[in-house]
């Protein structure tokens, strides 16, 4: 899959600057006032260490794009700082994602509980959710914004902390199939990756949900939310360590229950049963062990299978643009997101 960036009308890489600018100014000033208050003032540099090491920004920039879907014009700046919330709150979910998974590495460098240790990891978690929240609330929205606003960012919340536990208590067991890993996939990743951002920009402009605009905007959201997280599946078994920051082992011995796995399970026969059931969910396994996991994933088709489903919702959600009244700028833009978010190596 292949698409062009659309035109200069909507900057991405300009709006990923003012995104960065926004967070180091925030978390500088916190830093700062907790060193007046007598507060130790890691916490926030730590924190924003972490932000400023890489991301793709996807959701602040998504919720600016939902801003301009439903008639917004430019950038103002309460709307890119409510943006930026969502990328505060993204460190929360990863910083404690880590933690959960006991990974090594994030973006390359090593995470936050393995800097700092897993209690102090947890705190910093914690105050990034707390400085969400407090971002959103002092962006300088105007009062009918912010009461449109936090419905659709607690739902956000909440359901990706649902969503999250659902990964855990699945964690482990082999997938009867495909459906209880398409609903982690749906509340844990796409609701707070894709749909929500969308929905949230286009709230801060007036257009709720049930309009034609915000419709339209779940209708693509959601099967690119879905892919999204199909393809970070793919990448958490066969991607190269380099290019996603993260170690290639994680995802095998945590046995996280995703439709990957759900399917390869369906497909195979009893010797590649026995494969998938001696390796995945095992703490101490090697690399070895992941070479044979990765051949039954292969040799099943379960790989091949998902590749299929990412690309049928890459199309649902270009069908989806093909119909939508929306301004011809973001059309593109997020046409070229559906691309760049389900076919990327990272």
């Amino acid at each position: 899959m292949s698409a062009q960036a659309p035109a200069a009308l909507f900057d991405q890489n300009a709006l990923r600057r003012a995104v960065d600018t926004t967070l180091t100014e925030f978390l500088t000033r916190q830093a700062r006032n907790a060193h007046r208050r007598g507060l130790p003032q890691q916490a926030a540099q730590v924190l924003g260490d972490f932000i400023q090491a890489g991301g793709k920004r996807i959701r602040p920039v998504l919720c600016v794009a939902g801003w301009q879907a439903a008639g917004g014009t430019d950038t103002p700046e309460p709307v890119l700082k409510a943006a930026a919330s969502l990328e505060m709150f993204h460190a929360f979910a990863l910083i404690h994602d880590d933690i959960i998974d006991a990974s090594d590495t994030r973006r390359g460098r090593p995470t936050i509980h393995r800097q700092v240790g897993t209690e102090a990891a947890i705190l910093i978690g914690d105050l990034a959710l707390v400085l969400a929240d407090d971002l959103l609330h002092t962006a300088g929205l105007t009062p009918a914004q912010l009461t449109a606003a936090l419905p659709i960012a607690n739902t956000l919340r909440a359901d990706t902390i649902y969503g999250q536990y659902l990964d855990i208590t699945h964690a482990g067991q082999p997938p009867a199939g495909p459906g209880p890993a398409l609903t982690i996939t749906r509340y844990k990743t796409a609701k707070y990756t894709i749909e929500g951002p969308l929905l949230l920009g286009a709230a801060l402009a007036g257009t709720s949900g049930d309009t034609p605009c915000g419709l339209a905007l779940s209708a693509y959201g959601m099967p690119v939310g879905e892919a999204f997280q199909l393809r970070d599946d793919l990448l958490g078994v066969f991607g190269n360590p380099d290019e996603t920051g993260k170690p290639a082992l994680d995802d095998l011995r945590e046995g996280k229950a995703t439709v990957l796995m759900a399917l390869a399970l369906q497909n195979a026969n009893p010797t590649q049963r026995r494969t998938l059931v001696r390796n995945v969910g095992n703490p101490h396994l090697t690399h070895d062990g992941a070479q044979q996991v990765r051949a039954v994933l292969t040799d099943t088709g379960a790989r091949a299978a998902v590749e299929d489903l990412i690309d049928q919702r890459c199309q649902m959600a270009l069908a989806t643009l093909d119909t939508a009244d929306l301004p011809p700028h973001i059309t593109a833009e997020l046409r070229f997101l559906a691309f760049s978010a389900t076919a990327r190596t990272a």
